[in-house]
């Protein structure tokens, strides 16, 4: 699950994305209103954490003309000001929750979790493929009631398959909910971390199946 973060102040913004990133989400992040529209009419994510008090374009602009171009992704905004006029504005732009600054990042974590298990799990905690099991609350996979120990990129890939269900992903849909805005991808790269998580789950009635040119579908066998 890739997630864009639109913060100007650094050492914040570090600390959201190294706790974003240890709960096993991909995180891009930028630090100005323009980067971050630019970022948003051309890349794919699961959920913006945005900031109101950007440089060059404000949070609430940036909102405004996300919505306009019709794209629904969960934003959750950050903001400084503590007027109630603020939060309205947000919410009435359509902003999915919002958090005053000062916050424990603890705080943000779950409200983060919270906005993904609504709009990715449909308010359900776990996904389930056949014996395979993802836990949003501690973004960890099981396979038959066992942990199942993934590197960060394998966890990315099998996440997004397992919350499209019956869905082919191409590769370069994968590619997109994988690597960063600053990652350089080869063109094999998909395909490395799909055959990896293959032998992960070759024992299992879990597969993930390939259909050529189109891209993958993860599966329970029987099912």
């Amino acid at each position: 699950m890739r997630i864009l973060l639109v913060e100007d102040h650094a050492p914040l913004a570090d600390s959201v994305a190294q706790a974003l990133r240890a709960a096993g989400l991909t995180v891009d992040v930028l630090h100005d209103g323009v980067a971050a529209d630019l970022a948003l009419s051309s890349e794919d994510f699961t959920l913006v954490v945005l900031d109101v008090g950007l440089p060059r374009l404000d949070g609430f602009e940036v909102l405004a003309r996300l919505r306009e171009r019709g794209n629904r992704v969960p934003v959750l905004m950050l903001t400084a000001r503590a007027e109630v006029k603020d939060r309205v504005q947000g919410l009435n732009l359509g902003a999915d929750d919002y958090l005053a600054k000062p916050f424990e990042l603890a705080e943000l974590e779950a409200r983060v979790k919270a906005l993904l298990r609504r709009s990715v799990l449909g308010g359900e905690r776990q996904q389930h493929c056949g014996e395979l099991v993802y836990d949003l609350a501690t973004s960890r996979f099981s396979l038959a009631g066992e942990p199942l120990n993934l590197t960060a990129r394998e966890q990315a890939v099998l996440s997004a398959l397992i919350a499209r269900p019956g869905r082919v992903m191409s590769k370069e849909q994968l590619a997109s909910q994988v690597f960063g805005l600053d990652d350089e991808v080869s063109p094999d790269a998909i395909e490395i971390y799909v055959h990896r998580l293959r032998r992960k789950l070759e024992a299992s009635g879990v597969r993930i199946v390939t259909f050529r040119g189109l891209g993958y579908l993860l599966e329970a066998r029987g099912e």
